[in-house]
């Protein structure tokens, strides 16, 4: 009787231990687990990293350097968007491969276009301009929408995510008014802008630029400027009689320095438009790319 209490008790302790090690195991999973995110460019990586911190886990399609209005899907980003559970996209056209992707990937994960509620401006053509994050007010719009997608994905972690989007904003809202104060260094009858692509629309109206020219419209997407808009182009710089034009890090900037040539004029290095730089760059985030591109615009305007 003796022995059968015992072995009894010994199965019943050890079922117990095996109970605790699966709960144990169980708890260490879920905290150790994040959501799995997937962002269509290098922008929106450092925005979403920003916002989710160490609760989110984040693949990102375009890579820094590389430019989302010309970009090849592989296989391998099929893949990654279906293991998704959340995809950040900017919107406004400016992912044209997307549609396509998912559909072919049979992603289910829900998209979030973080362009939602920004007033989009239109082009002389009146096509959208997608380039909202170039305005950091925008991007303030933008964090926001990030914070409550990941919040509502994830709604045990939705406190930490309002933490990390109110620090981020404090920190969008002195690089505003930081970018305010460099700006007026620069006299008004300087502050025209000229560049590969018609990327700065928004940067201009919020901090008081003029961009009186590009070679290509707001995508880059087979555009190809005719011999007559080159043309045109070289007398609007020599009208405006800027020092500079702008280079940008996602588009070859051969036929720019062409131009810049005609008109007697310099090319800058390049600015980051569409994506950030590599890793260690002057635009390796999103606040040093804005500060490293405003710092580069009002040297080189102010010459």
């Amino acid at each position: 009787m003796i022995d059968t209490i015992r072995k009894l008790t010994y199965l019943l302790v050890t079922f117990s231990i095996l109970i605790a090690a699966c709960n144990s195991g169980s708890v260490k999973q879920t905290a150790s687990s994040k959501l799995n995110v997937v962002v269509t460019f290098s922008v929106l990586n450092d925005l979403v990293q920003n916002v989710g911190g160490d609760n989110v886990k984040v693949h990102t399609l375009v890579r820094p350097g590389l430019d989302a209005h010309t970009f090849e899907p592989s296989p391998a980003d099929s893949k990654t968007l279906a293991e998704a559970s959340l995809i950040f996209e900017n919107g406004l056209k400016f992912e044209p491969w997307l549609d396509d992707l998912y559909t072919a990937s049979g992603a289910s994960a829900r998209r979030i276009v973080v362009s939602e509620g920004i007033e989009p401006l239109a082009n002389e053509d009146g096509e959208l301009d997608p380039h909202v994050w170039h305005s950091a007010v925008n991007t303030i719009r933008i964090t926001e929408n990030i914070r409550d997608a990941l919040a509502q994905a994830d709604p045990a972690n939705a406190a930490t995510y309002s933490a990390n989007a109110d620090a981020f904003i404090a920190q969008l809202q002195e690089l505003d008014a930081w970018i305010f104060a460099e700006v007026e260094n620069l006299p008004a009858e300087r502050r025209k802008l000229i560049t590969t692509h018609d990327t700065f629309a928004y940067f201009a109206e919020r901090y008081g630029f003029s961009v009186i020219g590009t070679l290509l419209p707001t995508s880059t997407e087979g555009a190809s400027p005719s011999a007559q808009e080159v043309a045109q182009l070289v007398e609007a710089i020599k009208e405006a009689n800027v020092p500079a034009v702008f280079a940008e890090n996602v588009s070859s900037n051969t036929l720019l320095r062409q131009v810049a040539d005609e008109a007697g004029v310099a090319v800058t290095a390049s600015l980051y438009t569409d994506a950030l730089g590599p890793a260690g760059s002057d635009g390796d985030t999103y606040l040093n790319m804005m500060r490293y591109n405003v710092q580069t615009i009002v040297t080189e305007l102010g010459r």
